[in-house]
Parts: C-alpha cells; sequence; structure tokens
C-alpha cells in the first residue's frame, strides 16, 4: 500500500517536515514492513514553471520533418527573471525549439529552464539545434514522468489549470509530494487505505485522528432508488456471497472533464494510473475509504439489478476485453440483459462507462470473502478492488463511500444527485468476545494495566463492557481479523509496543530434549558429511519410469505411487518412490557443469501408498473433523518413510603431485552403507544382490539380522547411466533409514578393548564362482570361534593357475584372547577350524 503524504496529513497529524521514511519508521512500531519510498523529486529536479507562448514559427525541415520556433515567457509581464543560470534569459522570455504541433499561441504549458534534470537523468541544457539556440524544453507528461501520454506537450487549460506565468510548476502539480509504501499482511485488510493507515499512524504516534467517513455527511436511509435484488441461491460454506449493496444515482455528467492534478497526483503516488474523472472518482474514494466501487453507465442498463450464482455455461465479456466463461461458484451482477460483472473482481464490457455517458449508476457493495477470492484465482483477474474485498471490507462504510462518490462527482463533473438511493441487505451481528482481565498478561508476558488494555482497545474503535471477570468487547466493524480473546490479546501488545515485550530464553522443561528418532537421524547425517559426502536436496517429483526403475528390485514387479493432482510438469507427475532419481538428476546437473568428481547423498521421506490412498471426499472447512473422520484421513494419507541415499562419480580426491585419484567403484557404496548401519549400532548383513537398478553383478543386498532387506548399493546399471549421460562405473547405495533406527538398541554397549597382542593369520580359499564372497566369510568367522575378533576379504582372484569355473580368496583374519597372548599354535589352530568349515560347506580348498 502506498501512502501518499499529503493524503495522509487530511486526517493524521503527520509533522511539516516529516519525510515518508519518518512515516515508514512510526508504522513499522505497529506492526507493518517498510517497503519503498516514492518520490518525484528523487528523478525530477527544476527549474520547472508555468510559461506562456508568445509566437510559434512552424520550420519545415529538410528531413521532412516540421518543427516550431517559439518565443515563451515564462516570467510575469513587467517582472524580472529572478533565476540565474547559464541559458536563462534574464528578459523573461525563452526562445524554445519543440516538435509537438498540439498547442498554439497563447497556451499556458510546463517549461523546464536550462538546470533541470528530467526522469532518467535528462539534464536540460541551452544548445544549438535546427539553427537555433533552444534554451530550455516544453514538456509531455511523459517526459515529466506523470503519464505515458507523449503524443504531444501538456497544455494545462486542458486539465483545468490556468495559473500565474512563472509558477512553479512542480508544485502545481503535486510533484514535491511524496510516498511511502507499506506490505500489509493478508489479515488487516482495513490497512488498504488511508483511512486505515492514518488510524495507525495516529496509535503510533499518539496523535489525533480524524475519520475520512465522518466528513461525509450520507443520508441514515436510502429508498426509491435503482432497483436491487440479492438472490444468492448457493452460498459457500452458508454465507451469502453479498449482505450488502448501496446504488446512488449522479445525472448530468461530463465525463470529459479532466482529473484535477490534486487527485491524478496522489493516485499516481498511489500506484495507480489516471485514467478518466468518472474512474479516477472510483479509486481515489476507494483508496481514501477502503470501500472498492463500481461505476455503471445507467443508460446502458435494462432492468433491475440481480446478484446471484452464475450459470453453467455463461460468460461475460469483461472490461479488459475477454470473454471469460463463468462458474456455477461465480457471485455475478446480472441485469435483464445477463451478466454485467464479476461480482467484487471486475465489472462487464457493455455497461461500462465512457466520454458519453451522462448518468452514472454507483454500486457500494459488500462481498464475501471467499467467493472473490475464489472467482479472482479461477480467472486469473487480480484488481484493487478483489484485493480489498478478499480480505474483508467494512460493512459500515458501504453507504459513505457512496455519497463520497456522489459528492465527487457532482462538484468536479457538473453532475446532479438523485436524492433516491438503494440500499439493500442485512447487516451481520457485531462480534462480542470475552476477555479475561488476566489473560493478555498471560498470553504476552508483560503486566498490562488495565488502562492500558482499555484504552489501546478503545484506540482500535472497540466497544468495552466491564465484567466480573474483565471485559466483554465489540470488536469495529473495519477489524474483521478480530474474533478471539487472543487476537485482542496482541492487538494489546501491539499498540503498548511491541519494544515493551521482554527478550527471555524460556527455560528448557527437565527431561526434554531430541528424540531417539531425531539424535539417530542426527548422528547418520553428520556420520555421512564427516565422510567426505555433500548433502543435497533433491524435488520429490519424479517421472513414472524413475519409479518403475527405482521403486522396487525386479523389473515388471507391481508398484503404486502416488500420483499428482497439479503437477509442475507431466515429466515429474509422481512423488518419489526413492531417493535416487533426484540424486542423479543432481549429479546430472552437476556433470553438465563440469563438476565430475561428486559423492552427494540425501536424507529425506518417500512415499509409499498403502491399499487406502486419500478419502472420498474433503470435509468442510470451518468445522473441526469428528476422530473418525481424522482416522479416515490419516489412514489415506502414504507411508512415508526416511530413506538415505547417495550417488559416487568420477574420483574420489583431486589429482595432486604425486597422487593419483582413485575411481570410486562399489566397495565404497558398500562402505558406506556398513558406515550408515555402524554408527547407528546396527549390524548389515551383506550379500549378492538383484536390483533392475544396479549392475546384474555387482550390487550388493543389505539387509537386517532378522532377514528384513533395508537396502542396495552397488554399481549402478550401465544402460541407466547411459539414459542419463552420467559415467560409467558410477556407484550408488539406499538405504529405509527408519527400519536401521527400529533395529537399532536403545542402549549400544561398547566391546571391551584386550591389551594383548593380536595374531595376524592369512588365508586363501579356491571356491565355485558362484559361491558369495561374504557366505564363506560368514563361515570362517563361524568355525574360527570365539579367538577370533576380526576376518576380512582382501583379494579375489580368477585366471591363470586357478581351476576354470573358481575362484581364489583371500582373507585376513585377526585373533586375539582378552586374558592372555596368545601363541602361534593356538592362533593357527582357531585357522584350521575356520578353514574346515569353509570347506565342509562349500568344498573350499586352500591354495
Amino acid at each position: 500500500m502506498r501512502i501518499p503524504l499529503s493524503w495522509l496529513r487530511e486526517f493524521a497529524q503527520v509533522p511539516a517536515g516529516a519525510t515518508a521514511e519518518d512515516v515508514m519508521a512510526d508504522l513499522v512500531k505497529v506492526g507493518f514492513e517498510e517497503e519503498a519510498v516514492h518520490r518525484p523529486t528523487d528523478a525530477l529536479r527544476g527549474p520547472v514553471v508555468v510559461g506562456q507562448v508568445l509566437s510559434l514559427v512552424k520550420e519545415p525541415q529538410s528531413n521532412g520533418k516540421t518543427i516550431n520556433w517559439c518565443r515563451v515567457r515564462v516570467v510575469p509581464e513587467g517582472q524580472e527573471q529572478t533565476l540565474t543560470g547559464k541559458g536563462i534569459d534574464p528578459s523573461g522570455v525563452q526562445g524554445i525549439v519543440c516538435g509537438a504541433h498540439n498547442f498554439v499561441e497563447g497556451d499556458k504549458v510546463v517549461v523546464t529552464l536550462p538546470g533541470a534534470v528530467l526522469p532518467g537523468d535528462f539534464h536540460i541544457s541551452a544548445r544549438k539545434t535546427y539553427g537555433h539556440m533552444s534554451a530550455g524544453m516544453i514538456a509531455s507528461v511523459r517526459e515529466l514522468g506523470i503519464g505515458e501520454d507523449h503524443d504531444g506537450i501538456l497544455v494545462l487549460s486542458r486539465i483545468g489549470l490556468d495559473p500565474e506565468i512563472g509558477t512553479d510548476a512542480m508544485e502545481l502539480l503535486g510533484l514535491y509530494d511524496q510516498a511511502a509504501e507499506i506490505n500489509v499482511t493478508p489479515d488487516r485488510g482495513y490497512a488498504f487505505s488511508i483511512r486505515g493507515v492514518a488510524r495507525e499512524y495516529a496509535h503510533a504516534t499518539g496523535t489525533v485522528f480524524t475519520d475520512p467517513a465522518s466528513k461525509v455527511n450520507a443520508p441514515a436511509v436510502l429508498s426509491g432508488g435503482y432497483g436491487v435484488k440479492i438472490n444468492d441461491d448457493a452460498p459457500i460454506y452458508g454465507k451469502p456471497g453479498c449482505d450488502r449493496f448501496v446504488a446512488r444515482t449522479v445525472r448530468g455528467v461530463d465525463a470529459t472533464r479532466p482529473t484535477p492534478p490534486w487527485m491524478s497526483s496522489r493516485l499516481r503516488l498511489a500506484g495507480i494510473r489516471s485514467i478518466s474523472l468518472p474512474v479516477d472518482i472510483s479509486n481515489y474514494v476507494m483508496l481514501e475509504l477502503g470501500q472498492p466501487l463500481h461505476f455503471y453507465d445507467q443508460n446502458k442498463l435494462s432492468g433491475d439489478i440481480v446478484v446471484r450464482r452464475a450459470v453453467a455455461g455463461e460468460k461475460l465479456t469483461t472490461l479488459d476485453g475477454k470473454e471469460r466463461s463463468l462458474d456455477p461458484e461465480d457471485l455475478l451482477i446480472t441485469d435483464a440483459s445477463g451478466p454485467i460483472g464479476v461480482a467484487g473482481v471486475m465489472g462487464g464490457a457493455s455497461t461500462e462507462v465512457s466520454d458519453a455517458t451522462t448518468a452514472v449508476l454507483i454500486e457500494a457493495a459488500h462481498f464475501e470473502e471467499v467467493s472473490i477470492a475464489r472467482s479472482r484465482r479461477r480467472h486469473k483477474l487480480p484488481s484493487e478492488a478483489s484485493k480489498r474485498f478478499e480480505r474483508g471490507v467494512d460493512w459500515q462504510v458501504a453507504n459513505i463511500a457512496a455519497q463520497r462518490a456522489v459528492d465527487l462527482l457532482v462538484e468536479l463533473a457538473g453532475g446532479t444527485a438523485d436524492e433516491a438511493g438503494t440500499d439493500v441487505g442485512t447487516a451481520p451481528d457485531p462480534v462480542t468476545i470475552a476477555l479475561p482481565a488476566e489473560f493478555p498478561a498471560a498470553r504476552i508476558g508483560i503486566d498490562f494495566t488495565e488502562e492500558q488494555i482499555v484504552t489501546s482497545l478503545e484506540d482500535l474503535g472497540a466497544v468495552l463492557d466491564k465484567t466480573g471477570a474483565g471485559w466483554t468487547v465489540t470488536a469495529p466493524s473495519w477489524r474483521n481479523d478480530l474474533e478471539t480473546k487472543e487476537d485482542l490479546s496482541e492487538e494489546v501488545a501491539r499498540l503498548v509496543g511491541y519494544d515493551q515485550i521482554p527478550a527471555t530464553l524460556p527455560v528448557a522443561p527437565p527431561g526434554r530434549g531430541l528424540t531417539r528418532v531425531q539424535q539417530q537421524r542426527r548422528r547418520l547425517v553428520q556420520a555421512l558429511a564427516d565422510a567426505g559426502l555433500t548433502e543435497v536436496l533433491a524435488y520429490p517429483f519424479v517421472s513414472k519410469a524413475a519409479n518403475d526403475t527405482f521403486g522396487v528390485a525386479e523389473e515388471g514387479a507391481p508398484r503404486t505411487a502416488v500420483k499428482l493432482a497439479n503437477p509442475i510438469s507431466e515429466e515429474h507427475g509422481y512423488l518419489r518412490t526413492s531417493v535416487l532419481p533426484g540424486l542423479l538428476e543432481v549429479a546430472k546437473r552437476n556433470h553438465s557443469r563440469g563438476f565430475r568428481d561428486l559423492a552427494v547423498f540425501e536424507a529425506g521421506m518417500v512415499f509409499l501408498p498403502g491399499d487406502t490412498l486419500g478419502t472420498p471426499s474433503i470435509p468442510p472447512l470451518g468445522v473441526k473433523p469428528s476422530d473418525e473422520v481424522l482416522d479416515a484421513l490419516y489412514d489415506g494419507v502414504p507411508d512415508q518413510p526416511l530413506h538415505v541415499a547417495a550417488v559416487l562419480t568420477g574420483h574420489d580426491s583431486p589429482a595432486a603431485a604425486g597422487h593419483t585419484p582413485r575411481l570410486w567403484d562399489w566397495a565404497d557404496a558398500l562402505d558406506i552403507a556398513r558406515l550408515a548401519g555402524d554408527v547407528l549400532g546396527v549390524e548389515l548383513v551383506v550379500t549378492q544382490g538383484r536390483h533392475q537398478a544396479f549392475h546384474p553383478g555387482r550390487a550388493a543386498q543389505l539387509s537386517l539380522r532378522s532377514g528384513e532387506v533395508v537396502g542396495y548399493a552397488g554399481e549402478l546399471h550401465p544402460k541407466l547411466l547411459a539414459a542419463h549421460d552420467m559415467p560409467a562405473r558410477s556407484v550408488a547405495l539406499e538405504l529405509n533409514a527408519d527400519a536401521l533406527f527400529e533395529a537399532a538398541a536403545d542402549v549400544v554397549v561398547a566391546r571391551h578393548i584386550s591389551t594383548f597382542p593380536v595374531a595376524t593369520q592369512d588365508v586363501a580359499l579356491v571356491v565355485p564362482q558362484d559361491v558369495p564372497a561374504d557366505d564363506v566369510l560368514a563361515a570362517l568367522r563361524e568355525g574360527a570361534g570365539e579367538l577370533l575378533e576380526d576376518v576380512a576379504l582382501f583379494d579375489v582372484y580368477a585366471g591363470k593357475g586357478i581351476e576354470e569355473g573358481k575362484k581364489s580368496l583371500a582373507f585376513g583374519l585377526r585373533f586375539r584372547a582378552n586374558d592372555r597372548t596368545l601363541t602361534a599354535d593356538e592362533a593357527s589352530e582357531a585357522r584350521e577350524r575356520a578353514v574346515a568349515t569353509a570347506a565342509e560347506r562349500f568344498g573350499a580348498v586352500q591354495r
């Protein structure tokens, strides 16, 4: 909302020297946010004066253009020129070349003298052009920055002005005014008006506020006016779309009269373009009082006005010239010819006020917020009117705004007002709120005095009735956001001053803190980051093909996914069932930009719908659903476990002198998966795995000791990498983190650390090619007994010296006792038992 300071001063005592920055600083105290300052003098500087054309000589040029050589008086005849500067003629008559042809001798115009600066940093100076020394410029409205018209220069008589020669044109046109722009939150729609902002400025500064509505002498009762009927047979949530409609008529209007400069300058500073006198009056009253108006050419209306819902198939051509198909939920203004406007959003072209209009019907109505908001969004028709209606407009101000518009049309457009008028509708019940005396202090944390509470609420316009426990507060009609005692408490805090609220940190209650799962998640994410991986966030929206590939291990296996009703794009129309598609997109994007060595991970939810998805209907708004309805809603929400996934491509480190980086491989993906298990105290069982997204021979299935599969790790499938334009041998892993959290012990018990030395022995076993190395390792562990501390695979070989169809697996075994130093014979005996177990199960033979 932009607030011209000259307008604000009419209703609040703003100091004469206050700037827009000063006003914004005061409004911040009552909860508004600063946006910007609009000051014409930042781009326009004088001398800019009123001049009169004394002579005008047309001179054709060789380029086919005709220029005017003008002599322009800029000082009253008989007076001396008080301005000095290079190019300013002491005689008070300037010679100026002008290319416009919309003026004649004797016209009073705006002259920018040498030394002036126009918007765009255009400096005016005396310069020779077309054979003359042109000392100044006769300006158009666009050159002055006050409009878009550039077809000709500004002739002051055409906007109703006849000032004295030499008058400061910037003051005449209101260019010394400035506007403060603030951000208005959706719950404070009353502040989309000078009336509302002036009241808030008075709250902030303690000055006197004069309500502009009190200056309008509106009739208490209206009758006998234009016929209006309200017929809403399909109210939304039981609330009628229109509960008040005021109509007034002004005849004999001259719609071609110019808008006075004081009005057009205020509208311009408020961010609204001047269009025509009737339209400008409508916008001016809206900005002043917060009540949107609509003007109809009454001679174009046929029959009574009826406010009703649209009928399926109806169409309307709106003021922007577009034909719109109407929805049965749209609230319309209609007459005997059909729709003539979308209520509170935009009027129809058929009844538009034009230069030929002589009789204006003024509409000042009160529309329900939800109806207007839905129509505005449905038709993509944002307007100044809908912006106010969908936030709430004062029901009581409609007749006052209509009278204000009547007065301006009579004063400025020469009209005559009909005494008869229309005012139909039913006033809403006033909102009353019980406010216990101690509640504001308990809510805010300040011991407010009774005087502070009463004064603050009465300043808002509320009416207070004392009760035994506190007050019964009747909210003012312009504050539809005040509904509860919490709202009132916040208003008391706002007006007393947010700076009065102590900045004290609350004391955490004993026994609270992060939950077990929160702690586990933090440990897991931190461990992966500490291992050198970079955490990223990818979109949870993926394609159907991505879910089919990553969501299930076997190709063609049944898979369900949640389809988005309104996706960003059809290519990403589903919620993910795996984290890996998004990580691959991140890696692909980085590769396309030259980042080849990557190790990225994400911890995020996936969405796994069950047998029930959603509910047959959506519960109505404004009413708390029953427990049964809530249970049904929760039953229809997909399961959303936390998954952690990683993608590694390129090398594990940058190349450097004396250092050759190593390519990431499947073993790295497996190590990261094991790291995730270790940090949570969960042992992962690694077996040969098969997943359609992974290489058929270089993938591991990760399971718990219970047999539950919790993820996969290994090299991604070559065809998948080629389709994503990713480097060959890129590896990945994905784990169900929630399953790991659940399997983790509540307390991780540290193993005893022996102080006795370790005995290390190696063994190489030849086994059939299809025997998984992990199965052999498990057999060695079982056979070695309790003296075995650790066993690890460190080499796999198949080739020369090894029988075809077999492979050699080399293991390192570490033996240690807790109470003594092992002898070589004890270690060898344990190793032989381990080899015997492997031989028994797999026919393993030592090399």
